[in-house]
């Protein structure tokens, strides 16, 4: 499996806090059959350099390979919508078109649609992350369809699917799957104690909503496309 996003470099931010626990992440993430992590640090109002990411990214596949962890580390960041798109472009995944997009956690900015036109229009293609715990998809979870028929991608957190944020998001991940408008299941990991880097029991429930098949394809073809700069079969 592939995980796009998930804060295992160390010392980033509000994810691994040190080497040891980026190591600590990365046995969880192997023994749940994770094989490669796309490392995504905020960009938000602090912001890391590339070069940054790309050290601490060849500091941490060091430490894994000598601790024989067979799991590839990819550069990536989870990127604030409120950036200008010349920063945004820096911050792609495995340094393709493909771009996490992270909403205000309180709201939905009221130019949402005028966010994603101008990445697109950059030639960038939008992830949206986590939507099933923004406030205002959580209200209006159908409000996701007309981002997604204006071309972004969504992913999910796999956390959300098992009731790790609660009732009320579980129920609004579920409906947003259920309606074929993810396309990537993600941990968003940000510990080796809460928070954990697996997809295993997300996908299980997802499921048992669409199918093991298209389920699969949420941490397998979607991702895989992902960090190839494929189209992805939407």
């Amino acid at each position: 499996m592939i995980d796009v996003h998930c804060h295992i470099l160390p010392s980033m931010d509000d994810g691994s806090s040190s080497m040891e626990e980026s190591l600590a992440m990365a046995r969880i993430a192997v023994a749940d059959g994770i094989r490669t992590i796309v490392a995504t640090p905020h960009v938000n109002n602090v912001i890391p350099t590339p070069e940054l990411i790309a050290e601490k990214i060849a500091l941490l596949t060091d430490v894994l390979k000598r601790e024989g962890l067979s799991i590839d580390i990819l550069p990536g960041g989870d990127v604030a919508s409120i950036l200008p798109v010349e920063i945004v472009s820096l911050y792609t995944v495995n340094r393709t078109r493909y771009v996490l997009l992270e909403f205000p956690h309180s709201h939905l900015p009221a130019n949402a649609e005028q966010i994603l036109f101008e990445w697109q229009l950059a030639g960038l293609c939008p992830i949206i992350t986590h939507p099933e715990r923004n406030p205002s998809i959580l209200k209006r979870p159908d409000c996701l369809a007309r981002f997604v028929l204006a071309g972004a991608l969504v992913q999910v957190t796999a956390g959300s699917l098992t009731g790790t944020f609660g009732v009320d998001v579980q129920a609004c991940a579920s409906h947003l799957i259920s309606c074929g408008w993810v396309h990537i299941l993600a941990s968003d990991g940000h510990s080796s104690h809460y928070r954990l880097p697996r997809l295993t029991e997300g996908v299980r429930v997802a499921a048992q909503l669409i199918g093991e098949e298209a389920a699969l394809k949420l941490v397998q073809d979607n991702p895989a496309a992902v960090i190839a700069g494929r189209e992805l079969d939407v």
